[in-house]
This record gives C-alpha cells, sequence and structure tokens, in this order.
C-alpha cells in the first residue's frame, strides 16, 4: 500500500514516520509514503501557493494550479464538470473500494475520520491525501479531484499535516503483516464485532469480545499491587470465559462514561443489552 502526501511543509514528516511501526512497514516493503512539495509545482520566483480570498475576508487560501499540477503528476486526472465527475465516481466505485487510490482532501470541513473508514481505506492500493492549509484549499480541487473531505476532530489545526500522519498510521496499522499479531487490530477499541473475527484457536476459548465499536477494556500488568491497588483477581485466575465476561462489562462500563454516543451504533447482545442496564441502574440513569 502507498500513501502519497501533498504538502507545503513536506519537512515536517521527518521524525513522524521514522519510528515505531511506520518505520518498520516501509522498511519490509509492506507499505510506502511519497511526500509531494506543493511548491515545487510552482512557476513563479517566489514559488506562491496561495491568494487572497475572492468575496473578501480573513486570510489565504491554496490556489488551485499548484494542487492540480501535483495531482496530476500523481495520474489523478481532472473532470471537467460535475455531471462527468458522478459519472466517473460511479463507473469507478467498485474498483476504488478495493485496490483502487482514494484521493483525499484534510479539512475541518470534513466528514468524521473512524476506525470504520480506516478499515476501508486499508484495503486500497494508494490513498492520496491533500493537506490544507491557511483557510482552505480553492473548492473546484475538491469538487474536481476529491473522492471525500476527512476531517480527524471537530477543531481546526493549523493545516493538514498533522492529520495525514493520524490518517497514514491508523490506515497503516491495519494492513496486513504490519502489526506483529494480526489479532491486535481486531481487539481494540472500535473494532469489529465477534462475527467478523476468526474462530478461537486449538479450542482454546478467547478471552475477549471484539469490541463490536465499543471502547476498549482497561489493561493491567505486573506487579499485581502498585501503590495500594490491585490488578483485578478475575485476570489472574485462568478462567477465560470469566475474564471475557469482565472485560466486556469494562467495554461498556467504560463506553457509557467516556463515550454514551458509541452504544447507539453498537454491536451488541442481549446479554450486553440487559449489562447495560444494570449498569446504568447502578450509576442511578
Amino acid at each position: 500500500m502507498r500513501f502519497e502526501i501533498i504538502t507545503i511543509f513536506p519537512a515536517f514528516f521527518a521524525g513522524i514516520f521514522e519510528h515505531g511501526i511506520v518505520r518498520r512497514a516501509q522498511a519490509e516493503g509492506l507499505v510506502g509514503i511519497g511526500l509531494h512539495d506543493l511548491r515545487a509545482y510552482t512557476h513563479d520566483r517566489h514559488r506562491t501557493v496561495d491568494d487572497r480570498p475572492f468575496g473578501g475576508g480573513e486570510g489565504m487560501v491554496l490556489k488551485p494550479e499548484p494542487l492540480a499540477e501535483a495531482l496530476e503528476s500523481l495520474g489523478i486526472l481532472p473532470l471537467h464538470n460535475r455531471v462527468e465527475l458522478q459519472v466517473l465516481r460511479s463507473a469507478q466505485d467498485d474498483t476504488r473500494k478495493v485496490g483502487g487510490t482514494r484521493v483525499i482532501l484534510l479539512s475541518a470541513q470534513g466528514r468524521p475520520f473512524t476506525q470504520a473508514m480506516a478499515r476501508e481505506l486499508s484495503q486500497l492500493v494508494r490513498v492520496v491525501l491533500i493537506c490544507g492549509r491557511y483557510e482552505g484549499v480553492d473548492e473546484r480541487i475538491n469538487e474536481i479531484f476529491c473522492d471525500m473531505e476527512l476531517s480527524i476532530g471537530d477543531y481546526v489545526l493549523s493545516g493538514g499535516e498533522l492529520a495525514a500522519a493520524v490518517v497514514v498510521d491508523t490506515v497503516m496499522r491495519l494492513v496486513p503483516g504490519v502489526l506483529g499479531n494480526e489479532a491486535s487490530g481486531e481487539f481494540e477499541s472500535f473494532g469489529v464485532a465477534d462475527a467478523e473475527i476468526s474462530s478461537d484457536e486449538e479450542g482454546v476459548p478467547r478471552s475477549q469480545h471484539g469490541a463490536g465499536g465499543l471502547l476498549d477494556y482497561p489493561h493491567f500488568t505486573r506487579p499485581a499491587v502498585f501503590k495500594g491497588l490491585a490488578a483485578p483477581q478475575v485476570l489472574m485466575n485462568g478462567d477465560h470465559l470469566q475474564i471475557r465476561k469482565w472485560r466486556r462489562e469494562q467495554q461498556l462500563r467504560k463506553t457509557l462514561k467516556n463515550r454514551p454516543d458509541l452504544l447507539e451504533g453498537a454491536v451488541l447482545s442481549g446479554e450486553d443489552q440487559r449489562l447495560l442496564e444494570t449498569i446504568r441502574r447502578e450509576n442511578g440513569d
């Protein structure tokens, strides 16, 4: 899989992509990352990439010409009107879902980036990320070239570089072979439901449920007692079924406390629903 990042600050990524899993994935040839300096696609002595917005207002806007040239250098062809855009997107829809290319504008106005979206992007061969700056990007670039706008949260960043790093890290770790243990990408916050996870190996029951859209459960390690606080005894008794039940309860408790909005779309069994009602009663809800 390959990521192409269009930015006015390519040096921003130097340290970010030289550590941990991202570095290892690149070294093993599982993931490639291309950094493209937007100023390299300008043709004036000042290497100008921005201009004042039509209609007035604060700040500057990234000009369309350098961005278009950068995208075309990557083989992303422009469409010249909205009708052509809709027809081409419809025709390419299946190929872009698996094994194709997706062009993404990183923007505070975009759709929220989620783990489910990361799993979808991890099926592609190439993801092109456009890092916005200043007040944003000329909207015609979005209309002509982009498959989607993405936002990593309900806040405004100085530019799309941090967002691009988040998208690369989140998607890359879902590419087969990147994580040392493939199950690590399944059993975590926002992970898939039990039905989408491989069955137990060698007859040993799993000690956790698939998250099914919930937050992860709390984790503990040695020492068993730290500053007077003991790790839960249930985790040390070797009973996989009891551990699994406890962890599911903790997932529900933590999600209800920190992200109750996730419960609406979570995959919950009848037992989950009953347990959730018990927790709510305990909390006086």
